[in-house]
């Protein structure tokens, strides 16, 4: 008896990406095989977003290219366009079940019933991690949380997500204790509000971080984006533990209070100050990374010139830089205002020279210093001893090793030696390899 094989697709938030990784798992205990993009499948699974109208197009497109390139294949799709537009996909050539986000849970039980495929749990892959490692990837993103009780006029994902729900502690350590046991070395805590984790249970994210630091074993944890508004005092306590990761991803949007309040955002620029400058007087490199929408409708020169102002006052490690574009269903698609193209191309531009510019700035202040380094999938360069890792707080690194052969999953003490000649990635020595 072969093993069916599926292909799993997804693209968007990390979210997305901690729900594939949950169902590859489930598959593998039915007794399937977990394939490459360019091996043929019996089953493809693509998990979509619709955050942009670009992100919409593109979900399309992966559909339409599974069903090209893999006919015989029965395909599911799931996720927030499949949310917002289930009948339109439903009717899609080659789409054989749509599956919206409040049933994703239990998208591999549907798809079985459904399509009537039968399991062959003899079969079953017990190495959980092992679609991770075949993909290259190390870190593990773990969901514990979905939906959003708040309406940044902006956003879809509101409607696409639903209501808060948070996942239950219990099970959240069992599946990062699991992960462990099968070689994972750092795992991501994801949401679409993570700072929101209890508020239908009468808990909190911090009282969550607090019983999986004491109660898992697991050498690295990292918390996904979190709205600035959701973190109290206590919050920064939680870092006097080393294997949480001095790393932060703080949406801002923008540096103008005028558009961020036609964001319908919670947090201004001065409670956002206080909160970054707060936390890095308690802990130690704290990296701040953030995303920037440009061009918002109403977002005038002045704006523009206090995001640029804001945005090198808070000195980010990195800035995700989004062009504004209108999404249909979402009140900011009917706000006047609307910014040029050409407008915001230029402005593009310039807030990625400063991110790049602060990176660099930001990535030479740990010139000289020891930091412990996790080593990820096969390294991009052509020499044997590269490999390719991220710092405690989430700086690219591309380590040399002599005296041992490089492999992934492996944290290495390294002396950062420089940068490389993008100056977009650190340079490092590696000192020797840690053993847990």
């Amino acid at each position: 008896m072969s093993r069916r094989r599926v292909r799993l697709h997804t693209l968007g938030c990390r979210l997305n990406e901690a729900e594939l990784e949950d169902w590859a798992q489930r598959f593998q205990a039915q007794g399937f095989l977990i394939v490459d993009d360019d091996e043929p499948a019996d089953l493809i699974v693509v998990n979509t977003c619709a955050v942009t109208q670009e992100a919409a197009r593109k979900s399309r497109q992966i559909l339409r290219r599974a069903h090209r390139t893999n006919p015989g294949a029965r395909l599911i799709v799931s996720g927030c366009l499949a949310t917002l537009e289930a009948e339109a996909l439903a009717r899609e050539a080659g789409i054989d079940l749509v599956v919206g986000n409040t049933n994703k849970e239990r998208l591999v039980e549907i798809a079985l019933t459904t399509l009537a495929i039968p399991a062959m749990p003899e079969l079953a892959i017990t190495d959980i991690a092992s679609s991770l490692f075949m993909r290259g990837r190390q870190r593990a993103f773990v969901k514990v949380q979905d939906g959003c009780r708040y309406q940044c006029t902006f956003c879809i994902t509101t409607q696409a997500r639903g209501a808060e729900r948070s996942r239950p502690p219990d099970e959240t350590i069992t599946a990062i204790r699991r992960l462990h046991q099968s070689g994972i070395q750092e795992v991501v805590l994801t949401g679409v509000h993570l700072g929101g984790y209890g508020s239908d249970t009468g808990s909190d994210l911090v009282r969550l971080v607090v019983r999986i630091l004491a109660e898992t074993d697991i050498p690295r944890l990292r918390l996904g984006s979190l709205e600035p508004w959701d973190l109290p005092d206590v919050f920064w306590t939680l870092f006097a533990d080393p294997r949480l990761m001095p790393h932060l991803h703080l949406p801002l949007q923008s540096g103008s209070d005028a558009v961020l309040r036609r964001m319908a955002r919670r947090c201004k620029t001065g409670e956002f100050a206080r909160l970054v400058d707060g936390g890095r007087a308690v802990v130690p490199d704290l990296n701040v990374t953030t995303d920037i929408i440009v061009g918002f409708p109403g977002e005038t020169a002045d704006d523009w010139r206090q995001t640029l102002e804001f945005a090198e006052r808070m000195r980010f490690g990195q800035i995700h830089v989004f062009a504004y574009s209108p999404r249909a269903g979402t009140l900011a698609a009917r706000l006047p205002g609307r910014v040029d193209a050409a407008v915001k191309r230029q402005r593009c531009q310039e807030l990625q020279t400063l991110a790049g510019r602060m990176k660099e700035e930001v990535m030479r202040e740990q010139i000289g210093r020891r930091m412990r380094v996790l080593c990820e999938g096969a390294s991009d360069m052509e020499q044997s001893g590269v490999r390719f890792g991220y710092t405690p707080n989430y700086l690219p690194v591309q380590v040399m090793t002599d005296s041992f052969p490089p492999t992934g999953n492996r944290l290495l003490d390294v002396v950062l030696t420089g940068l490389d000649a993008s100056g977009g990635r650190l340079l490092g020595q590696a000192l020797g390899q840690i053993d847990f």
